[in-house]
């Protein structure tokens, strides 16, 4: 496993992040938990105490390995045909890292990740209720999107006449916690209690991490072995010679000297991964006004007509021995002279390396950048704006929806306050935009739907052609653990289109005074709210109806008149 570094202009700038390191003992303090190298405030120090337990993970869950293993053959052997993980951030973007870049092993159940509540998604997950089988996973427990989930899934166990519907659910939680309390009245097939001190976004090595992993048929064994190897060189106390250091030092150099773009270069095997770097990077440093903006799934080529990649940008490039480089993107990089940091991977395995490696560069660039790299203080603003949207749609039968600035072929155009004040109208929102902003493209659509898939991509190529500036793609409510913190926490330089459509048929949520299509919209709005409260320029589109083509159309007219 290769590891190099090219600072480019950084050099200077990368030298006097090693020495702060150095001087620091920032290693040494990471292996004796030494608390004051974060802060001399108490209360702080305490906060973060509770955050470290990532840092044993690997350790943690090795003694269960043999009831992993022998609770995914039970499974494999009882006719259930497919496992569905109900989860957000941290609890399911690892486990949708290992099944899209892994995959399932020979003979286990098909399994995918709901990390969605719009209404076509949930149905779509749910269609074998009667073979199925749901893990549910949240560290708090009362997580409003898996909870939903879970309840429409019980329900659907339930009328496909499962005789003990408990059986059909596992659980991974943390102590204590609703979904633990529940997990053992309803008499789940299994209940993980995952150590309190490891963070939802460092937990991809802990039980959040290695249960789904067990269920596909993975050999945790290789995985865990490739994390402690990394965990040992990640313990060395020179920065330059320790990966995990290294690699942060770049990062929070890199952002300190204006490029926060951290811009990832992977092969096609390997882009699912980049959800899960976007998640641990975006929600561990964008914070207090600053950030590093990771940039996933651009793509692009020079000789094709692409603009240069800008001087905000530093590039991670992953090669998988024996594969592809990313497609598209290395003529870019080259003609770009970029900063550029280079890891090879020897196999898949090697994900469990990566894991820690990027846990420990994130921890590495918090401190670096003097932020905490463990508490993501603007995550609860969007929840609490979602929770009042809900009450009011409880108490008035609807969701109270702002007056548009615009309405273009049934499409609703709201934008915030900082935006209106800015522009002419919602069509040239994209005169807002100039490097080194940043675009974010936030949608709230089924994930796996291809036509709109290709339409989004599209637009986002576009506005990178017209605007010069990075693009990112996150879809919702998925981003709103992920990038969301970044967005309304970390440099006031992004410019986010959220876009919404109208369900039909909409599905409601059991026991619940609002369906997951108002659930969505309320969602949407609510970050919208944030967004406009943070000072944010975004737009938010609502769609009348489902159409790629309505989309294409709209895309095309913000393209022209931006």
């Amino acid at each position: 496993m290769t590891f190099a570094i090219d600072p480019g202009t950084l050099g200077g700038a990368l030298e006097k992040a090693y020495r702060r390191l150095e001087q620091c003992r920032f290693a040494e303090a990471l292996r004796t938990r030494r608390l004051d190298v974060w802060s001399t405030d108490r209360a702080l120090q305490q906060q973060i105490a509770t955050r470290l337990g990532w840092l044993d993970a690997s350790a943690i869950v090795s003694p269960h390995l043999p009831r992993l293993r022998a609770l995914a053959e039970s499974i494999r052997d009882s006719g259930v045909t497919d496992i569905i993980l109900l989860g957000m951030g941290g609890s399911s973007l690892a486990p949708e890292v290992l099944r899209a870049v892994i995959g399932v092993a020979p003979g286990f159940p098909r399994f995918q990740v709901l990390d969605s509540v719009d209404p076509d998604a949930v149905r779509a997950a749910m269609a074998r209720p009667a073979t199925s089988l749901f893990v549910l996973a949240s560290k708090s427990g009362s997580t409003i999107e898996p909870n939903s989930m879970a309840a429409e899934a019980e329900r659907r166990v339930r009328e496909a006449g499962v005789s003990e519907p408990g059986s059909r659910f596992v659980a991974i939680t943390d102590q204590d916690t609703t979904l633990h309390r529940r997990a053992l009245d309803r008499r789940f097939r299994e209940v993980f209690i995952n150590p309190a001190d490891v963070g939802g976004r460092y937990s991809a090595l802990s039980f959040f991490g290695m249960v789904p992993a067990a269920l596909m048929g993975i050999d945790m064994n290789a995985l865990l072995a490739s994390a402690r190897a990394m965990a040992e060189k990640c313990l060395v106390d020179n920065p330059r010679r320790n990966p995990g250091l290294a690699l942060g030092a770049v990062m929070a150099a890199a952002a300190l000297a204006g490029r926060d773009k951290l811009t990832l270069s992977l092969p096609p095997r390997l882009e699912p991964f980049g959800l899960w770097v976007e998640q641990l990077v975006a929600e561990s440093t964008g914070k207090r006004g600053k950030g590093i903006v990771p940039i996933t799934g651009e793509g692009g080529n020079v000789e094709a007509g692409d603009a240069p990649l800008g001087d905000d940008r530093v590039i991670v490039r992953i090669v998988l021995a024996g594969g592809p480089h990313a497609s598209g993107s290395v003529d870019r990089e080259c003609a770009a002279h970029l900063p550029t940091v280079s890891l090879d991977m020897p196999d898949l395995a090697a994900l469990g390396a990566e894991f820690f490696r990027w846990e420990t560069a994130a921890a590495t660039a918090g401190l670096l950048l003097d932020i905490n790299p463990f508490d993501e203080p603007n995550v609860r603003q969007a929840k609490d704006a979602t929770r009042v949207l809900l009450d009011a749609h409880s108490a008035q039968g609807r969701l109270p929806v702002p007056e548009p600035d615009a309405v273009i072929e049934g499409v609703r155009m709201t934008l915030t306050g900082r935006a209106r004040q800015a522009i002419e109208g919602p069509l040239t929102f994209l005169r807002l935009l100039r490097p080194p902003d940043y675009f974010g493209l936030l949608v709230y659509l089924p994930p796996e739907d291809e036509a709109f898939a290709r339409v989004l991509q599209e637009l986002r190529h576009n506005v990178a052609a017209k605007t010069g500036c990075a693009t990112t793609l996150g879809y919702g409510p998925r981003y709103l653990h992920s990038t969301g913190q970044l967005h309304k926490g970390g440099p006031n330089t992004g410019g986010f289109i959220i876009m919404t459509a109208e369900v039909s048929p909409d599905l409601p949520i059991p026991g619940e005074p609002y369906s997951f299509g108002v659930l969505e919209l309320a969602q949407a709005s609510g970050d919208f709210e944030s967004l406009n409260r943070t000072g944010r320029r975004a737009l938010h589109l609502h769609l009348p109806q489902r159409d790629p083509d309505m989309l294409r159309r709209i895309g095309d007219r913000l393209i022209r008149a931006g």
